[in-house]
């Protein structure tokens, strides 16, 4: 999202992060990736289960197949690396696009740790509000 965060403002939208860490996490991953957007803590994971976010034993049997292995790969050669782990480092995560009124206008469950929203969607769905 860093890396689009000037189109999506420019879209009139705004992103806010919810990491598994703590605050002392938060603001050392803000400052180590250059994170221009709001990063909030998630400690006890309730907006986690809020959002039907898949974490524990379902994610972890999913650690080693092909596409995160592959992901990983690409993940490296980009320059990517893991920082410090929370303490539900097995929780997968979820990109959601709500407008006002609470209206959910796109939605993607991570389905592996190598799995992120494409950013075109995330983007589109911003147009689509627009018009």
């Amino acid at each position: 999202m860093r890396d689009v965060y000037s189109d999506i403002t420019a879209a009139g939208a705004d992103v806010i992060a919810i990491g598994t860490g703590n605050m002392m996490y938060a603001k050392s991953f803000v400052a180590d990736e250059k994170v221009p957007f709001m990063v909030l803590v998630d400690e006890d994971g309730s907006a986690a289960e809020v959002a039907s976010v898949t974490g524990g034993a379902k994610a972890f049997l999913k650690l080693f197949t092909p596409s995160v292995l592959s992901a990983g790969k690409r993940a490296r050669k980009a320059g990517h690396s893991q920082h410090k782990i929370g303490a539900r480092s097995m929780q997968l995560g979820a990109t959601f696009v709500i407008a006002p009124g609470n209206k959910v206008l796109y939605q993607h469950l991570d389905s592996d740790v190598g799995d992120h929203a494409p950013l075109a969607d995330v983007l589109a769905s911003l147009k689509s509000q627009s018009n």
